[in-house]
């Protein structure tokens, strides 16, 4: 199936959504990769506030190269997102919606994804060019010393993605190996 969706999310958006869904997001997402996840577990442990609030929100799992002269960013491909897996349950925890990324997630993000009725989205790796057409506005919003790694708010309109963990947790990295004979 095909969906649009605006993000932030709502709960009735994500539940309608299954593994291998093609989805078109527009609104606003943020990024954010590895440095910026410890810095934010690093402020959860210190009991102290995060630079934004996760609830509802999508957090794409990339780092920007410079924007070319009248764009908002330059390429935006996504990055492995199991770097990101010790960090992810606690945000979904604190009411984050939906992650973008690429590759296969941990049991504990899995877990997480089902107990908040979240889910795992992906973008296509080596397509960075392409999807930063879908990215009409970017600005830091924290950590600017992190340089690409600054956690950035975008404005995204029909950004392409796939659903490859859904809701209740079914896992597209589970199931097309085993639906197409490599399992």
């Amino acid at each position: 199936m095909e969906y649009h969706i605006t993000a932030p999310l709502k709960k009735e958006d994500i539940e309608k959504l299954h593994i291998g869904d093609s989805v078109f997001i527009s609104g606003t997402i943020y990024t954010a990769r590895d440095a910026a996840h410890k810095r934010m577990q690093e402020a959860m442990d210190a009991g102290q506030n995060l630079p934004i609030d996760m609830k509802d929100n999508v957090i794409y799992y990339m780092g920007p190269s410079p924007a070319r002269e009248g764009r908002p960013i330059g390429s935006a491909g996504p990055t492995t997102a199991s770097r990101m897996d010790k960090y992810a349950p606690a945000l979904l925890d604190l009411g984050l919606s939906a992650m973008i990324g690429k590759g296969k997630r941990s049991e504990a993000v899995r877990d997480a994804v089902i107990r908040n009725k979240a889910i795992y989205f992906a973008a296509i790796g080596g397509a960075g060019a392409l999807l930063s057409k879908a990215i009409t506005d970017a600005e830091v919003v924290a950590y600017e010393d992190l340089g690409t790694e600054a956690i950035r708010r975008l404005t995204v309109k029909d950004f392409p993605v796939i659903v490859v963990m859904d809701s209740e947790g079914n896992n597209l990295y589970e199931t097309a190996p085993k639906e197409y004979g490599q399992a």
